[in-house]
């Protein structure tokens, strides 16, 4: 694994991507986007996978702006909407930087919404995708797990940190390890201020969400694997039904006795399920 840092140009200014790679260039590309939280970076939610498909896939896990040690724009917009359709711009231009005509894309959460927002900007670039417990469904409830994720930064702390990533999985115990090495590395960025800032400008009450209509995903014509785990407790199982429905050529796959953290509470089946789309399996 190498990580590495890769400028892009955004808007008339640079921002600058904290790259993580596994596998060899030439081979099929698949972009990892991960999702938001205290902390979260690219290898915080995607290592295991992107270790495990080295061999098989050039893997690329980005901390997405506004998380871990990529930029932190200091006038970043106001609200996921509108702080996401940056990301999203930046991670175009990160794939054109790269050279890539073709990338799959993976999300996770937020990674889901970018990885709808990229498609719908620039669909010749994308292959397969698989949205993994996405955001961006309307009508969602907000679950508790999703507010203590919001309003983490009223109260920051290791032990508030612990109990905000023990909602995302079904069964604690065999998982306690893992939270606590995930929480230890998510400290040393929800320390920072500049995390705090993105965080805080992300989740700003007064600013915009996006959702997606049936209208918009109509036109993704890509083959789409909706992931899901039966137990989320922090986006319920219906956005992924909801993403299903509307995406012509979509499926559904739902993990029981998973939460939202799919990739890391069953990483065999979600590598067989990813290995499975890209090569028209499944």
């Amino acid at each position: 694994m190498t990580s590495s840092d890769v400028a892009v140009k955004v808007r008339g200014g640079e921002l600058t991507f904290r790259l993580h790679e596994t596998g060899e260039r030439g081979s099929e590309a698949v972009l990892f986007l991960h999702g938001s939280g205290p902390g979260a970076t690219g290898l915080s939610n995607w290592e295991r996978i992107i270790t495990d498909l080295g061999p098989r896939f050039w893997c690329l896990a980005p901390d997405q702006i506004g998380f871990g040690d990529s930029s932190h724009p200091a006038d970043a917009p106001r609200g996921m909407g509108p702080f996401n359709e940056l990301r999203a711009e930046a991670l175009l231009a990160l794939v054109d930087g790269l050279g890539l005509e073709k990338v799959h894309l993976v999300g996770n959460s937020m990674g889901g919404q970018l990885a709808l927002l990229m498609t719908l900007a620039r669909p010749d670039l994308v292959g397969k995708i698989l949205l993994m417990g996405s955001g961006g469904a309307p009508d969602m409830p907000v679950s508790p797990g999703l507010t203590h994720l919001r309003e983490f930064y009223a109260s920051p702390s290791a032990a508030s940190l612990k109990g905000l990533l023990s909602e995302f999985v079904y069964d604690l115990d065999p998982m306690r390890g893992t939270i606590d090495r995930v929480v230890a590395e998510r400290m040393a960025y929800v320390n920072r201020e500049d995390v705090r800032r993105s965080h805080e400008a992300s989740f700003d009450p007064d600013g915009a969400r996006r959702s997606f209509t049936p209208e918009e995903l109509a036109t993704i014509t890509h083959d789409v694997l909706c992931v899901h785990g039966r137990d989320d407790r922090i986006i319920p199982v219906d956005a992924s039904r909801y993403f299903a429905a509307a995406i012509p050529n979509a499926n559904l796959y739902v993990l029981g006795r998973c939460g939202h953290w799919t990739q890391i509470e069953h990483p065999e089946t979600f590598e067989r399920l990813l290995t499975g789309l890209i090569d028209g399996r499944i």
